[in-house]
């Protein structure tokens, strides 16, 4: 079929079993026989391989800022992206109900980048799911930046997300000469022991503090 050429030239991939590409580009409006089981594959085949690479790649990056890194490159933003580089929309089997349905576009687009995933792998095996992700993915790797989250901003997610309440507080002390002062404030969340930080101005002791106390709860 000339369209499935077009595409695997695309894709720098030749399927040996052509009904597994035809399948991952069904979508289940348009037959029973569709690609969610295949998209499902894909996703798990896709998170082993970007784990993989960025462990490679950053080898001395902390496990939180991975985590962050792997989430963005794996989330539905990326594989729309490549989707759409990949021109994917032009080979999808849809239902009358969703060619005109622009809203669920994406997430159509984006299942179905995981679901050719997911037919690669079984069609080739790993090693060609790998060269298929590596290829596709490379840039959005290369330029995964995470922006990091402040300990005043970290503390406050987590106490109102466990406790329904904001960490409390207290500015007690300043010391030291006019031109260099020295700042403490004192930090509390339920359940915790309250911890005290230091700071050349208020903010800066609210954010010690905070980071201490990230530490103690071992956030």
């Amino acid at each position: 079929m000339k369209l499935f050429k077009e595409l695997e030239e695309i894709l720098k991939y030749n399927f040996k079993d052509k009904n597994l590409l035809k399948k991952a580009l069904t979508h289940k409006s348009y037959s029973k026989d569709n690609n969610e089981k295949l998209e499902f594959l894909g996703d798990r085949v896709l998170g082993l391989i970007i784990s993989k690479k960025l462990l490679e790649k950053f080898p001395d990056e902390k496990e939180g800022i991975i985590d962050k890194k792997f989430a963005n490159l794996v989330n539905k933003k990326t594989c729309v992206s490549i989707g759409k580089k990949l021109n994917l929309n032009k080979y999808l089997y849809l239902g009358a109900s969703q060619k005109n349905f622009e809203r669920s576009a994406d997430k159509i687009l984006s299942d179905s980048l995981e679901a050719l995933v997911g037919a690669i792998y079984l069609d080739g095996g790993l090693k060609c799911s790998e060269k298929f992700i590596l290829n596709f993915w490379e840039n959005f790797i290369d330029k995964s930046v995470v922006t990091l989250i402040d300990p005043k901003t970290k503390l406050q997610e987590y106490s109102l997300k466990k406790f329904k309440k904001l960490p409390k507080y207290i500015f007690f002390k300043k010391s030291g000469p006019h031109h260099k002062p020295i700042f403490k404030t004192e930090v509390e969340v339920p359940e915790a022991k309250k911890i005290i930080g230091t700071g050349t101005s208020k903010k800066n002791a609210q954010q010690n503090a905070a980071e201490k106390l990230i530490k103690f709860l071992n956030i």
